[in-house]
């Protein structure tokens, strides 16, 4: 398997970038795996980059790439930089010279050039970023995160098809419950749009369980929670916040203060009699801030186009890099495009029929 890592995605590139494609390749290297990694950017920064990292015994080259697409860069600039680091990515996947690109690059640019460079899977009018939601307590797919914000009611019937085969083949969920984020349970809460998709929904064979607030997201209420881009986006950046100030606060009231007020005089002997009950609550604190952590999850999938997208956080850092590749591996080994293609072929036979 081979996975293009944007060298010159995140805000900070090439630094986290490099350094996490150079962690995922020593895990596999751990693993005994033949994957490959591929950076690709500006090859003279590129490799001056990953000179700072021991690669000996990795499987990772470069692909020289002259141009960068940055966070200010519009759709048309996509157009205009065809040897961006992100469109010769993309055209690699194209080509079959890889299997799947990863960036935590511009959204708006990474899904111009998916759409330019690799072609909606036929028959989806419109992709949509798919993530694992952050904050519950079992695993849900979360759709759209950023890439349509103003859809039509067809277009999020597509997207929980997608949303369906993800939770599936990716998280071994089986007959996924689907549904609808809104601003309450009942049939007509929400927009026209949202009210249109709802009467879509009760008609499709889904396991659709009606509208979603966020505390039922949260309760996992859901395995397929559906939405638009724009609501999307602003509901996953605020759940990751507060995942975030949740994580803060456990380090600085709970741990933090805990011990400012023992004081250094009474520290060694407080933590002689606190250390059972430490050792016993310290594995749960750490699952609890692993699961809160957004660099566990690295990036969303970009659903609808033909070929295996991870678009991460501009903010990643080199553990969100290597989550990301991960993400990426995973789809490419569980055959999701392929799945979702035969899934959208057998679900237009049936409505044929």
């Amino acid at each position: 398997m081979r996975i293009v890592v944007d060298a010159f995605g995140s805000d900070a590139c090439p630094g986290p970038d490099v350094e996490g494609a150079v962690l995922a390749a020593r895990e596999w290297a751990r693993e005994g795996s033949p994957d490959e990694i591929i950076l690709v950017g500006p090859e003279e920064r590129t490799r001056a980059e990953l000179a700072k990292h021991d690669t000996q015994g990795l499987n990772i080259r470069i692909v020289h790439a002259p141009d960068v697409l940055t966070m200010s860069d519009h759709s048309e600039a996509v157009r205009e930089k065809e040897n961006s680091s992100i469109r010769v990515g993309m055209r690699m996947v194209k080509s079959g010279e890889a299997d799947a690109f990863v960036s935590a690059g511009n959204t708006i640019a990474c899904l111009s050039a998916a759409i330019f460079d690799l072609r909606r899977i036929p028959g989806i009018r419109r992709p949509a970023l798919a993530t694992v939601y952050p904050v519950t307590l079992q695993k849900a797919v979360f759709l759209d995160m950023g890439a349509t914000a103003d859809p039509k009611p067809e277009y999020l019937l597509q997207f929980a098809q997608m949303g369906i085969i993800y939770a599936e083949k990716i998280l071994g969920i089986a007959n996924p419950r689907v549904g609808l984020l809104a601003n309450g349970e009942e049939e007509e809460k929400g927009t026209m749009v949202l009210r249109e998709t709802f009467a879509l929904f009760s008609q499709s064979g889904f396991n659709f369980v009606g509208n979603v607030e966020p505390k039922e997201a949260v309760k996992g209420y859901a395995d397929v929670i559906v939405t638009d881009g724009f609501t999307g986006n602003i509901h996953i950046k605020t759940a990751e916040a507060v995942a975030s100030f949740i994580k803060m606060m456990v380090k600085h009231d709970v741990l933090g203060r805990t011990l400012s007020k023992v004081g250094l005089v009474l520290l060694v002997p407080a933590l002689v009699v606190a250390l059972p009950g430490l050792l016993c609550l310290w594995p749960g604190l750490k699952k609890m801030t692993k699961r809160l952590d957004y660099a566990e999850v690295g990036g969303g999938l970009l659903l609808g186009v033909d070929g295996v997208v991870i678009v991460g956080h501009g903010r990643s850092n080199a553990k969100a890099i290597k989550s990301a590749i991960r993400r990426g591996r995973e789809a490419v080994a569980a055959q999701i495009i392929p799945t979702i293609k035969a899934g959208l072929e057998a679900r237009r036979q049936v409505s044929h029929d």
